[in-house]
């Protein structure tokens, strides 16, 4: 490996780090850990260009330099933004289109901030910047196609619902509100502005049913694992694990304010990394 290419691998461990998956990634054999390290380096950069990549016209241009990054990884231009997934590439032959999705759900929050979307537009949303991540590490972490896009499809969804759900109130603050239209219509909130939803003081009517179709996902995504074996599922049932127990708590303590803050809880982590992180 040359050193910039190790400087990149660095960076993306740097990056990886700092997620709640790291240690779901960090149990994995030395070359399927570091294209996760590598997938979550990308996934972390276009996010923070949509999240904070200045005006509007710079978050677009960043995102669009990234487009042509992939690009040219896939005409085997293995320099410049997208060089640390060259290797990656070779190894586990990754889908162009879920690099550009993912891209592409980003696009979604920089084009104008997400406000009550129809529940179809969600589940694209998900789709985008949750299931396509999961195609692409599904086939890191050995699945068969069929079975691995099944599970990138579900366990996608439950993990990105999750989010959703954990953070209303912070989501708010940037001006967003992931919640579907049909639910704040269905418990007769007619105005979407994310800050009064926010301060409304129960929001359980429209939370409760997200967080149902969150546990389906969950339990589709559990009953797949299940069929398959214990080393091509280590990484995929921590994440579940990890984010079944935020499930649980936001169960527990339900959408009414004051709405505290739900970490990711480090027992059931250390716990599912004891589980499934060794044979």
């Amino acid at each position: 490996m040359t050193v910039a290419l190790e400087q990149e691998a660095d960076l993306a461990r740097q990056r990886a780090r700092k997620s709640s998956f790291y240690r779901a990634m960090a149990i994995l054999p030395r070359e399927k850990r570091d294209a996760m390290f590598e997938i979550y380096s990308f996934c972390r950069a276009v996010d923070d260009i949509a999240d904070e990549g200045g005006d509007k016209a710079t978050k677009k241009a960043g995102l669009e330099a990234w487009r042509r990054a992939i690009d040219a990884l896939y005409r085997g231009e293995a320099t410049g933004l997208a060089a640390g997934l060259a290797e990656p590439l070779r190894h586990f032959c990754f889908t162009r289109e879920d690099f550009l999705a993912v891209i592409d759900g980003m696009e979604m929050d920089v084009d104008a901030d997400i406000v009550a979307p129809d529940a179809a537009t969600l589940d694209l949303y998900c789709d985008r910047v949750a299931s396509a991540v999961g195609r692409l590490s599904v086939r890191v972490f050995g699945l068969p196609e069929k079975e691995g896009i099944a599970l990138a499809f579900h366990l996608g969804r439950a993990l990105q619902l999750t989010n959703i759900l954990r953070d209303i109130d912070e989501d708010a603050g940037i001006g967003r509100l992931y919640l579907p239209r049909e639910n704040l219509e269905l418990a007769g909130i007619a105005d979407p502005t994310p800050q009064k939803v926010a301060a409304m003081e129960d929001l359980d009517a429209v939370c409760r049913p997200l967080l149902r179709e969150a546990k389906a996902h969950f339990d589709k995504a559990d009953a797949l694992m299940a069929q398959r074996p214990r080393d091509e599922i280590r990484a995929p049932k921590i994440m579940s694990l990890a984010y079944g127990a935020i499930w649980r708590r936001l169960d527990a303590r339900g959408f009414r304010k004051p709405r505290e803050r739900i970490g990711t809880p480090k027992i059931a982590l250390i716990g599912a990394v004891l589980r499934y992180g060794f044979f």
